[in-house]
């Protein structure tokens, strides 16, 4: 369906989950091969922009592309906002941002993976140490969305993490 200045409108539904403790959930294995997750101090535009643009491609990630470099830098750079890389035998392999600009709450407001990451299991390694280093923070609440438009296992991997859904609300996304 088309909108108003030829932008292209595609529906959704948005879950919002929360965890209101760590969670119990089981240690994942250690993926094979070289693994790295580092937090990117910060983070250049480019290199963000590389990495949000190829994981979420498919998935219609598009707020961030409405930025401007200098927008997207405040944000991306503030000392309350953090960058986790995964990194597969070298490689970026996948990417968490944690915004803790909320006193007592910290939200994981990008995770994904690199498309050649997805199916080998590092799906959930890469959450259970992504909420892991939102716990380090002094919160009583994680929270993270996920919507229809993103991958068909993201919904089931936040479930099975620990969070468990409080709100859902029917959304779209605008594409120019």
């Amino acid at each position: 369906m088309a909108a108003p200045g030829n932008k292209r409108r595609i529906p959704m539904t948005v879950t919002f989950l929360e965890m209101n403790a760590k969670s119990s959930a089981t240690p994942p294995p250690q993926p094979r091969g070289k693994v790295a997750l580092l937090r990117c101090e910060n983070p250049s535009v480019h290199f963000y922009r590389y990495l949000y643009d190829t994981i979420g491609a498919d998935y219609y990630w598009v707020d961030r592309k409405k930025l401007s470099p200098e927008a997207l830098a405040e944000v991306i750079q503030h000392p309350l906002n953090q960058l986790f890389v995964l990194y597969k035998d070298g490689c970026p392999a996948g990417m968490a941002e944690l915004d803790l600009r909320k006193p007592g709450s910290t939200n994981i407001s990008y995770f994904g993976l690199m498309p050649e990451a997805i199916g080998k299991r590092m799906g959930y390694f890469f959450l259970y140490h992504t909420c892991i280093n939102a716990w380090l923070a002094p919160i009583q609440r994680l929270t993270i969305n996920t919507c229809t438009l993103d991958h068909p296992r993201a919904l089931p991997l936040y479930q099975r993490m620990g969070f468990t859904a409080y709100n859902r609300e029917e959304r779209f996304v605008e594409l120019p």
